[in-house]
């Protein structure tokens, strides 16, 4: 009696641009939700800024995995 194991999916590497891209999207989420309770308008707008940032390195990390051909979950 045998047992037939099924065939492996080709497995996808990890690239760092695809961990990048989830880094700073969430990166971007902590920062306006730090902005949105912060007190102080200058700490708003510095968490604000912050977060333009990390959205602009998110954007750049999903070019790069779109140029790989890799598909990239939609911004959340």
């Amino acid at each position: 009696m045998t047992t037939r194991v099924p065939p492996r999916s080709p497995r996808r590497s990890i690239t760092l641009d695809g961990q990048l891209l989830g880094y700073w999207e969430r990166e971007a989420a902590r920062l306006e939700t730090l902005a949105a309770a912060t007190r102080f308008a200058w700490q708003r707008r510095r968490y604000l800024r912050k977060a333009e940032v990390a959205h602009a390195k998110a954007e750049l990390s999903r070019r790069r995995e779109v140029a790989r051909g890799r598909e990239t979950p939609s911004e959340t």
